[in-house]
């Protein structure tokens, strides 16, 4: 990696909340009770990410907010250079493809949906998705890759993120090879894409996180690099268990232990990537 590349990192896969919940409140049916802690801003994200370089920070929205995405719009519209934007799509509204374009013009470029997959709203989401060139990503395991290969099939211009590795590796730290080869074989659609992380929740869960190589190694070689990203899920449900260290772990183990890959392919892992899903359409 050139010396300015070496700095260059986006995080594809961030949740963030604020305790100002005057200006920012909860749909219908959360309470304080619901939220993992009382907040997780960007700012506290970069309380240490920003140790390792020039962090971009990719923004899930998070279901506590309902169909409200108030928070991470102001934030993508203060910085649209730092931040971007990933939707959710809600089922039980008439038109959600609607939605999606709305929002896509407020930058947020990816919609993470239900795994509804039978759900007729889904036909126009995924020609939402390939008229204005939109991702769409789920949060999912391998079992439900049948009911999602149709939609694949049906629409082969549509991007497709698998979240999380698709579960492997965090629902069970032995994964099964057949899982692993579940994963493995979608790769066959050239439209699919694979977040890999969070590293502090998958395998042993233990930095620096050697025992994920082999996985790493393999996701990499199936999909290419220019179909993988790296993913924190800082905010997630699975924290590291020191930020300050655990972090620059996770990016070590791609910079510096996984001596498979090249300069170039790290380049697509740490922010090329991700910057073509989420901050170019």
């Amino acid at each position: 990696m050139t010396e300015t590349n070496a700095e260059r990192i986006i995080d594809a896969h961030i949740h963030v909340w604020t305790a100002n919940l005057s200006s920012y409140p909860l749909a219908t049916g959360f309470t304080q009770k619901d939220l993992w802690r009382p907040s997780f801003t960007p700012e506290e994200h970069f309380s240490y990410s920003r140790t390792v370089g020039a962090v971009r920070l990719n923004l899930v929205q998070m279901f506590w907010y309902g169909r409200d995405h108030s928070y991470i719009l102001d934030l993508i519209q203060s910085d649209p250079e730092t931040y971007a934007g990933t939707g959710l799509i809600d089922l039980t509204e008439p038109e959600p493809e609607k939605t999606m374009v709305r929002l896509a013009d407020k930058r947020c470029f990816a919609f993470r949906g239900p795994t509804e997959f039978d759900h007729p709203a889904y036909e126009n989401i995924f020609a939402t998705g390939t008229e204005h060139k939109l991702a769409l990503s789920f949060n999912m395991g391998v079992d439900l890759l049948p009911a999602l290969e149709r939609l694949c099939q049906r629409y082969p211009q549509t991007r497709v993120i698998l979240d999380h590795v698709c579960h492997v590796g965090i629902a069970k730290a032995d994964y099964s090879e057949a899982d692993l080869v579940a994963l493995l074989r979608f790769a066959k659609y050239p439209q699919v894409l694979v977040k890999i992380g969070p590293f502090q929740g998958l395998g042993a869960r233990q930095a620096p996180y050697l025992d994920l190589l082999p996985l790493l190694q393999r996701v990499v070689e199936a999909y290419g690099a220019e179909r993988c990203m790296w993913e924190s899920d800082s905010g997630g449900p699975i924290w590291m268990k020191n930020p300050q260290t655990d972090y620059p772990a996770a990016l070590q183990l791609i910079k510096e232990h996984a001596n498979f890959l090249s300069s170039t392919e790290r380049e697509f892992l740490l922010f090329k990537t991700a910057e073509a899903c989420f901050f170019k359409r």
